[in-house]
């Protein structure tokens, strides 16, 4: 069975058909000659005696009636041969051909069963392997007997398999054609799926349009966002790369010009102490934007990897530090720390970062306060700022995507590289007056 999986598995979506419809016309065939021819022959022989006895009680109501001659058996069928046994006569025969001729040794068969034949009933028999036999009281002293030569009883059977196995070979043919067009729609959209593939791999442009509105369609629109948000993503990330550079460059150039002027003993900024806090400036904002690039390179490895969930880290020291040395950047801004609860499964230099970075956030768009919950597995904090379009809401954590007050676009993409790695989840969410951060656990 696994060889045929698997040879089914390569082959191609037309042989794939085929082989479908040849095992559909091969089940059928075996059904109905296993099956069927089993039962064919009971099936007939009952509507062989269903027509005899059709024929046979328009003759007796002919009797009735009190016709005689032709008229008698003149629109029975042609091929049932009828005798009417009377007590008191001989009998009357629908054809000029002797019984004992057609039927050699029949006579001795009916005569032994006129006797226990009544009005109410009616006997069907087989007659050897030539003839069908029904008997029929008309009243206490008449009896029918009709016989249905075996020739018809073949002639009917064969016509049903023939007409049976014409049916199974239309209707296969029938579907076969209907899936071929079918397929043939799957493998047309497929190739232009793959081309679409092949254009983008190589950078080349692409476009796809199906006007499908099944999961190949479905499949069809999602490349195309993905191709998008890729587009997109790469165009983000060279403009990062630019800023980056840019921003890079200039404290890098700060440094070095500041050196060298102390060197030749010049103080570009008025006094020694004061040229020296400028190069401490910039390497701390050039130490920061390294920072934030290896530890988003840090996280896009833990993606791929086994994190142990298993270790817990008190959040609540580590937001309270933070508090301590950010509440620098706006001493206007209130900050406000409520705590039910703060254990977190991780490490603590990553949940660190988090609400670094959280924290940094809330404060540039902050207009007068910042209020931080914390519990068990679940951290928020809100900022009274600007509220935020929706759309914009989704973008909030992808990487390279900076705000009106960014700086790199890669803040929140840490954040939520981090609670993912660490099965969590962030949000943004806005409020009557403001926007809140929300991390809570997956659920299971």
């Amino acid at each position: 069975m696994k060889k045929i999986k698997n040879v089914i598995k390569k082959m191609s979506l037309t042989q794939q058909l085929s082989f479908m419809v040849v095992s559909i016309f091969v089940f059928l065939v075996v059904f109905f000659f296993g099956f069927l021819t089993l039962n064919i022959d009971s099936f007939v022989e009952s509507q062989i005696f269903n027509i005899t006895r059709d024929s046979q009680d328009t003759v007796i109501q002919n009797y009735l009636l009190g016709r005689t001659g032709t008229s008698l058996f003149g629109s029975s069928a042609s091929n049932i041969v009828h005798v009417i046994y009377e007590d008191d006569g001989l009998p009357l025969i629908s054809t000029n051909v002797p019984l004992e001729y057609s039927f050699p040794g029949i006579t001795k068969i009916i005569e032994d069963k006129l006797e226990v034949v009544t009005p109410d009933m009616r006997l069907n028999m087989r007659f050897e392997k030539n003839s069908l036999i029904s008997m029929k009281g008309i009243n206490q002293s008449t009896t029918i007997v009709s016989i249905m030569p075996i020739e018809y009883h073949n002639q009917f059977r064969s016509a049903l398999i023939n007409s049976f196995v014409y049916m199974i070979v239309l209707v296969i043919g029938i579907v076969f054609v209907l899936l071929l067009f079918w397929v043939a729609t799957i493998i047309h959209s497929l190739g232009l799926i793959q081309e679409f593939i092949e254009k983008s791999k190589n950078n080349q442009e692409a476009e796809l349009k199906l006007d499908r509105g099944d999961e190949i369609g479905q499949l069809a629109n999602v490349l195309v966002e993905m191709q998008d948000e890729l587009h997109y993503q790469q165009k983000q990330k060279e403009e990062m790369l630019q800023n980056i550079s840019h921003d890079l460059k200039t404290p890098v150039a700060t440094i070095k010009s500041y050196s060298e002027a102390i060197k030749d003993g010049i103080y570009p900024y008025e006094t020694l102490e004061k040229s020296v806090d400028v190069i401490i400036e910039h390497a701390d904002r050039l130490e920061k934007k390294v920072f934030n690039l290896l530890m988003l390179n840090r996280m896009d490895y833990m993606t791929h990897e086994k994190i142990s969930s298993n270790t817990e880290v008190d959040l609540e020291p580590i937001v309270q530090q933070v508090i301590v040395s950010t509440k620098q950047i706006r001493p206007d801004i209130e900050i406000n720390f409520e705590t039910k609860g703060s254990m977190f499964f991780g490490e603590e230099e990553p949940w660190r970062v988090v609400v670094e970075n959280l924290l940094d956030n809330a404060l540039r768009y902050s207009k007068t306060r910042v209020d931080i919950h914390l519990d068990d597995h679940q951290f928020s904090i809100y900022n009274d700022g600007e509220r935020v379009p929706k759309k914009k809401l989704k973008s909030f954590f992808k990487a390279y995507e900076m705000g009106d007050k960014g700086q790199f676009g890669l803040g929140l993409a840490i954040v939520s590289r981090v609670v993912t790695n660490y099965n969590y989840k962030v949000s943004a969410t806005n409020k009557k007056y403001g926007i809140e951060f929300k991390i809570e656990r997956k659920e299971a």
